[in-house]
């Protein structure tokens, strides 16, 4: 899909065809739209295809008539009925003429300026629009990791009460998320400061203040998922230990039950067996004191066991 944009008297506006200063959004696009966007901007198509690829990794080239941006944004998928959180490449192209920005699918950080919801936003000042978008990016990445805090309480919640590894495969997940993330933000950074030493994009005094906002929020991030990363670390392996405990008193409980359980039986099967003559088998109450005799030893070693805390 392709969408074509340029601000016009202040607003956002939907365009029909490529101008100058226009912003041209593309989303999953097909090879006929790529072939269409290549021949009208002079950008190879190799190039526009680039951030199609998932392993694609982040980096910048710059090519006579353009430039070329390759950035990791974080997205939302699903894998076994669960929220995973990865990372997509997003391809931002700078020219001459316009601005191309390339994702594999619709993305937050792209959605909110077609929303109109991103202040001084002009698609013709590429050099700011570029910082919103790495602006952009980096706040919807601490999003997601206060999000990954949030989920990670609540299985921690879960595993105070559970026996069962699913909390910690979920738990897992999340460290998977955090390792990814982390992984992107720093590509993000290496990207981010060789941009600012290309000539190809210009700087302006009047971005100051982003370049600054930008350089803060991405650093936090970096340092957000360090921290939760080394939290989640440490959380799976002290729950890993509550649960092969919980396990092991499970099993210790059973142990002492069934040696219990083992006096009554023992005894009854010692006079099951086919004896001449049976201790106290011609006794008027002979069944009697047998069942008392062993309910009476059973006791005895419950009794013994609570006093050495098995029970």
């Amino acid at each position: 899909m392709i969408d074509i944009f340029r601000t016009t008297e202040g607003s956002l506006q939907r365009m029909t065809e490529i101008t100058e200063g226009c912003w041209i959004a593309m989303t999953a696009p097909s090879a006929t739209e790529l072939m269409e966007v290549a021949e009208a901007t002079g950008i190879e198509v190799d190039h526009l295809r680039a951030p199609l690829d998932e392993e694609e990794r982040a980096r910048i080239e710059v090519e006579d008539n353009y430039t070329l941006i390759l950035v990791d944004i974080p997205t939302l998928e699903k894998r076994n009925d669960k929220d995973r959180y990865v990372t997509i490449p997003l391809g931002i192209i700078v020219s001459d003429n316009c601005m191309i920005t390339v994702c594999l699918e619709e993305t937050p950080v792209l959605k909110c300026f077609i929303d109109g919801r991103v202040r001084d936003f002009y698609t013709y000042k590429k050099t700011r629009f570029i910082l919103q978008i790495l602006y952009r990016n980096a706040s919807t990445f601490l999003q997601n990791l206060r999000t990954i805090d949030r989920k990670s309480e609540e299985v921690e919640r879960k595993l105070h009460i559970s026996t069962q590894n699913r909390e910690l495969i979920e738990l897992l997940e999340l460290e998977k998320s955090l390792v990814y993330f982390t992984t992107s933000l720093r590509s993000n950074e290496v990207v981010f400061e060789k941009m600012l030493k290309i000539e190809s994009i210009k700087h302006y005094p009047e971005d100051e203040d982003l370049l600054e906002d930008l350089i803060i929020e991405n650093k936090q991030a970096i340092e957000m998922a360090n921290i939760y990363s080394g939290i989640l670390s440490g959380t799976m392996d002290a729950f890993a230990s509550i649960i092969s405990n919980n396990q092991n008193g499970v099993m210790k409980f059973l142990a002492a039950v069934t040696i219990v359980l083992s006096i009554p039986t023992m005894i009854a099967s010692f006079y099951g067996m086919n004896f001449v003559h049976i201790p106290g088998a011609d006794q008027p109450y002979g069944f009697v004191v047998v069942v008392c005799t062993a309910l009476v030893i059973a006791a005895i070693i419950v009794m013994v066991f609570r006093n050495r805390k098995i029970f």
